[in-house]
């Protein structure tokens, strides 16, 4: 057999080489596109910005300093306790149509708080949660609402122990009723809207300081807010707003719990110009013998206090208008009606979502 040579062999070896290499460089022009294509939609991929998607729960911290995990977005409320000032509340977010429960019997007896069903009809035939003993938990666990309102912390502590998330609001200071809707606002994410209102509450107070800035202390009115027949005044709030409206409140020096129960001695030796009423039998009143002399009674000037989604005259989120209506009351010079029936009807449109009818601005004005 012959045996090739050194540069046979060697001339052998380097076609082979070269075969091999073409082979090589001709493969991988046949791949480099497809792997282009394969590559583009994964660099695409990481260029575009991922879709922000609402967290599935968010911490808040409640007005009673507990720390409370609620849902990202919340979908259903229910509302314990105060029921007329907590729906206002999420009604002022624009968010009424969240509450998911009826209010309890003793709010729909009669039709004081007939309104709350116009910023939330929704309302009407739900559950209701709440009975003379108490908290309905069965009811409340079979609709198991997103969240839970009360401004009472035993209340909230049964609802959480029974697996609730549930918030707390308090307002004991005028302040408080803003820094309540700063929490609903962030609640409901609806930050801006908390910051509106409580912008809007800052210039309503400021407007009726510069109407009734001149006023001597002769001319400011001695007022009284409550029910002068049974002797009671049914909230401490009312002595920041009777004198935010420009009056001189006679119970002032003497309120300094939530509510007030006075003689008729006290009355009479008051001797108010004006009574607000939290009793709306005007007629009663002014045929009582006992406070006949009172100037109030003499000048026929009783007003019973408003009750639209919450008691004016308490803590509710309309406490700016009950400013302005009382204004209007005492001072009409200052501040006329057609005045407080525009302030009315934005509030409510801008706030609630509701648009007043002139009928019903006129029943608020003139509130029986």
């Amino acid at each position: 057999m012959k045996i090739a040579s050194t540069k046979e062999w060697l001339a052998r070896a380097t076609a082979v080489a070269l075969t091999a290499a073409l082979a090589c460089v001709g493969l991988a022009g046949c791949t480099s596109p497809s792997s282009e294509t394969a590559q583009q939609p994964a660099e695409q991929q990481t260029q575009e910005p991922a879709e922000q998607k609402a967290p599935e729960t968010r911490t808040v911290t409640d007005m009673a300093g507990r720390t409370v995990e609620i849902p990202g977005t919340v979908e259903s409320v229910a509302t314990f306790g105060s029921v007329g000032v907590l729906n206002a509340f999420v009604e002022c977010m624009g968010k009424g149509d969240l509450i998911a429960n009826e209010m309890p019997a003793n709010f729909t007896k009669n039709d004081k708080w007939a309104m709350q069903y116009k910023f939330a009809p929704q309302m009407k035939g739900e559950p209701v949660l709440e009975t003379a003993d108490g908290i309905d938990m069965e009811a409340t666990m079979a609709l198991n609402p997103d969240l839970c309102i009360t401004m009472m912390e035993d209340m909230a502590q049964q609802l959480e122990e029974a697996g609730m998330t549930v918030i707390v609001l308090q307002w004991g200071d005028t302040e408080d009723v803003k820094t309540a809707v700063n929490l609903m606002g962030e609640v409901f994410g609806v930050e801006d809207r908390a910051d509106d209102y409580n912008a809007y509450f800052d210039e309503t107070v400021k407007k009726a300081a510069d109407r009734t800035a001149k006023l001597s202390d002769d001319e400011r009115l001695k007022v009284i807010y409550g029910d002068v027949e049974s002797l009671t005044n049914p909230h401490v709030i009312s002595e920041w707003w009777l004198t935010a409206a420009g009056g001189q409140s006679v119970t002032e020096e003497k309120h300094q719990k939530n509510s007030l129960e006075y003689t008729m001695e006290d009355l009479l030796a008051w001797q108010p110009q004006v009574i607000f009423s939290s009793n709306t039998d005007t007629a009663t009143i002014y045929a009582d013998a006992n406070i006949a002399s009172l100037p109030a009674i003499q000048d026929q000037r009783v007003y019973v206090v408003p009750t639209v989604a919450h008691v004016w005259g308490n803590r509710t989120v309309e406490q700016p208008l009950t400013v302005l209506w009382a204004m209007n009351k005492m001072y009409p010079e200052l501040y006329t009606e057609s005045e407080l029936a525009e302030d009315i009807k934005y509030f409510y449109s801008h706030f609630f979502e509701y648009e007043m009818t002139d009928a019903e601005i006129d029943s608020i004005i003139n509130y029986q």
